[in-house]
């Protein structure tokens, strides 16, 4: 665990423990988790510039604490044979994500930005956390009803189309979201081919398709765009921070009403 330390020369990433990641409670959280194919300096130099955005489209805003969750997704032989074990490491990701979420303080509000294999974690950790609680864990902090907001924000996700369907496999997951974005795109390549992955998932990638609005109760608020009019084929995190209207879309999505449940001293 590393903290990015400001220094007169330049910042430096110091060690780090968790009671000093999550002190400040009333600082809201924004976690990103990367997808596949990221050494740990991809990883830190994407969740700083997903920091800077934020910070630089929202400069009067409260300051939030950005958390990268870097996990080993370096890439592993052929293509294929990678994304497969990385599909199936995504799963033990998520009670990582779990975890560290049931740390939190119930009312510090939290936003989730997962991309690609990130979202699957995401969404893997949120229903960890619902089963948690229903089982009576006491070690972790309760997710369901917790008056802090959460707002999920999911881009090009590697994860299946029905996942939040009434009886899809992350149904659950919606009890704990206050706002859901997906900046899908319909062109991207890699996406296209989701359903090799799994033969038994057969369905596309929910960052492929759209998903219908009416999978969501009302009270969660639900934006979702087709990006690929302007990031094309491409599977990479950047092009939907260096959009200017995608990136609106990401900010809004990450930081708008995060705090409306946050009183202030």
């Amino acid at each position: 665990m590393e903290r990015l330390v400001p220094d007169a020369a330049c910042s430096r990433w110091m060690p780090a423990d968790l009671p000093s990641l999550l002190d400040d409670s009333q600082r809201p959280l924004v976690i990103f988790i990367h997808g596949n194919r990221y050494d740990s300096a991809s990883a830190k130099s994407q969740g700083l510039l997903l920091a800077r955005r934020l910070a630089g489209c929202r400069p009067d805003a409260a300051p939030v604490r950005t958390v990268i969750f870097s996990w080993p997704s370096g890439q592993e032989g052929l293509l294929l044979r990678d994304s497969r074990a990385k599909y199936e490491r995504s799963m033990t990701e998520g009670h990582y994500l779990a975890w560290l979420l049931g740390q939190v303080e119930p009312d510090r509000p939290v936003a989730l930005v997962g991309y690609s294999y990130g979202a699957l974690i995401s969404l893997e950790a949120l229903d960890n956390l619902v089963t948690a609680q229903q089982s009576g864990r006491s070690d972790l902090q309760p997710w369901l009803d917790r008056p802090g907001r959460c707002h999920l924000v999911l881009v090009a996700a590697a994860v299946r189309q029905d996942a939040l369907a009434p009886r899809g496999e992350y149904r659950r997951t919606v009890r704990v979201i206050d706002r859901l974005t997906l900046l899908n795109n319909t062109r991207d390549k890699p996406l296209g081919f989701f359903d090799f992955i799994d033969r038994g998932l057969q369905t596309e990638a929910l960052g492929h398709e759209h998903m219908p609005a009416r999978w969501l109760p009302p009270e969660i608020e639900f934006v979702q765009v087709d990006a690929a009019s302007i990031v094309g084929k491409s599977h990479r995190f950047p092009p939907y921070l260096e959009s200017p209207s995608l990136r609106q879309r990401l900010v809004t999505g990450v930081l708008d009403g995060l705090q409306d449940n946050v009183s202030g001293d």
